[in-house]
């Protein structure tokens, strides 16, 4: 009995001892960095995420599927990346990114052709880890570096929808529905408009109208998506629900009414309490549970498709990605700065009244409601801000190479009014153009009497090789005269040939620029 004893003690000791040992390890030699990527509707998050995983891992295996990185992991003439593996899934709460079946259906099979993989609806993370070399021979005695890379795909509707927090419902309903009265809003929202037209805000609340509403202001969202390209829609999750899909506190639409109190059990009352309760939802679920964990950040743009879906089209973009980068750049402190002096103010209001009420009743009376306590929490602690952001133009392989700088420099004249202001003790932003997978090749045609710049690809569904001229790409924002151009709809290439088994990586452009600007100072 004695010696099971001793033996259990014994076991028990190399267990602790092991754990901390593995503890120490981790404290040593991990570093965990959480980079999010996101992007307006069809800017390519999912192949961004498929062909990076890819291309790392065939890195790993001793191929050069990104130069630039690889040129950062060689001292001396030793390469220092030992491995890159996938991390299996373990207690995760988030949806798992399936790379394999990405990978598969872009790589096609002999009875399927490739395909491009379907929009972002949800959140999902994957997680691989590179162990590195260190540099000094001395530092090597520690062991190996591990970087654990957690890279997280979520849609970039739901960033739209921070702006939300810091508008009341009646704001939020008049700016809308003000919106929607202009071209080409006004074409794709005529029913709700109409339907508009017959409910007020004092009426007695009806489910049935409510549903009706919603239904009608959710289709007119979509139609401003998919028909005319917009991106500025809102509430985001209308157009990506996610894992809920719709559920009763979404069933609210904006109805423009004279500020002030509207009566219990109105329309106008429900709908206020639905758009409170869906900002509350959102940020639980999502801006404080995930977006303030964020380390790195790339933000994915189809600058290309708005620029040829017209200038109505182009300035929606605009402002997106405006907001989104005010998000990016300050985390929570712009609107947590909005709030702190919607708190003051209140408590100035109310401050008389709760001193008033105290005193007659002998007891301390708290007047402060909840909401308002937790407003004035977040705003004490604040998340940091995003340490680095690369901001990517995406289907840079649309247009030839003399094309790429103006198309970089006109996502930064987007973007720069918005996030210059970024504090270098903050965050590094860059700008970048680049393709995931690269489905052209840069070639010349005869345009007339002259020779023209071309990309050439095969147009998903068709079978030859054919060039393809995007017209001239402006490098900062177009002059009105730009606009009076016919538009016309971006081709989609076929994916060039993927081996599916992975060992070659995927064909891409400037892959690893954006790569070495978000991770390059952890390798």
């Amino acid at each position: 009995m004695a010696i099971r004893i001793a033996e259990r003690v014994w076991a028990g000791i190399r267990q602790v001892a092991g754990g901390a040992t593995e503890a120490l390890d981790a404290q040593l030699n991990e570093q965990r960095i959480r980079l999010a990527v996101t992007g307006l509707s069809r800017a390519g998050k999912t192949v961004f995420i498929t062909s990076l995983i890819q291309n790392l891992l065939a890195m790993g295996g001793g191929r050069d599927t990104l130069p630039r990185v690889s040129r950062k992991l060689t001292k001396g003439g030793r390469y220092r990346l030992k491995l890159v593996k996938l991390l299996p899934t373990g207690l995760e709460t988030l949806p798992h990114f399936e790379f394999r079946t990405y990978l598969a259906r872009l790589a096609g099979s002999p009875d399927q052709q490739a395909q491009w993989p379907e929009r972002t609806q949800n959140l999902a993370q994957i997680s691989l880890v590179l162990e590195i070399e260190r540099e000094s021979a001395l530092s090597q005695r520690l062991g190996n570096r591990r970087v654990r890379l957690d890279i997280m795909d979520y849609p970039g509707e739901w960033l739209l929808d921070l702006p939300l927090l810091d508008r009341s419902f009646h704001e939020w309903s008049a700016a809308t529905v003000e919106a929607l009265n202009t071209k080409p809003r006004q074409q794709h929202a005529a029913a709700f408009l109409e339907f508009l037209q017959s409910v007020a805000a004092g009426d007695p609340a009806d489910e049935a109208i409510v549903r009706q509403g919603h239904e009608l202001y959710r289709d007119a969202l979509l139609a401003c998506r998919e028909q005319s390209g917009l991106h500025y829609l809102q509430p985001g999750r209308f157009l990506c629900p996610g894992p809920q899909g719709s559920v009763p506190f979404m069933w609210f639409f904006p109805l423009p009414h004279q500020e002030g109190s509207v009566a219990a059990g109105s329309v106008g009352s429900l709908l206020r309490d639905r758009f409170e309760t869906y900002k509350r939802q959102v940020r639980l679920d999502f801006f404080d549970l995930h977006f303030r964990a964020f380390d790195r950040q790339v933000v994915l743009v189809d600058v290309l498709g708005a620029l040829y879906a017209g200038e109505t089209a182009f300035k929606d973009t605009k402002q997106a990605m405006s907001d989104l980068a005010i998000g990016l750049r300050d985390g929570w402190g712009y609107w947590n700065r909005r709030r702190r002096q919607a708190l003051s103010d209140s408590i100035d209001r109310s401050g008389g009244v709760a001193s008033a009420r105290a005193r007659s009743s002998g007891k301390w009376a708290v007047a402060i409601p909840v909401g308002l306590a937790s407003t004035a929490l977040s705003a004490i602690v604040a998340p940091r801000p995003v340490e680095r952001v690369a901001f990517v133009a995406t289907k840079a392989d649309h247009v030839p190479a003399l094309s790429r700088d103006n198309l970089r420099n006109l996502l930064e004249s987007l973007a720069k009014p918005a996030a210059g202001a970024w504090d270098a003790a903050k965050a590094k932003v860059s700008y970048h153009v680049a393709a995931a997978i690269r489905s052209t090749d840069d070639g010349m045609a005869i345009d007339g009497d002259r020779s023209i710049e071309v990309v050439k690809g095969v147009v998903l569904g068709e079978e030859k090789l054919r060039p393809f001229h995007v017209g001239q790409v402006p490098s900062a924002e177009p002059p009105p005269t730009f606009w009076t151009g016919q538009y016309f709809k971006m081709p989609v290439f076929r994916p060039p040939v993927i081996d599916p088994s992975g060992g070659s990586g995927i064909r891409h452009l400037n892959l690893d620029e954006v790569l070495d600007a978000v991770i390059g100072d952890l390798l």
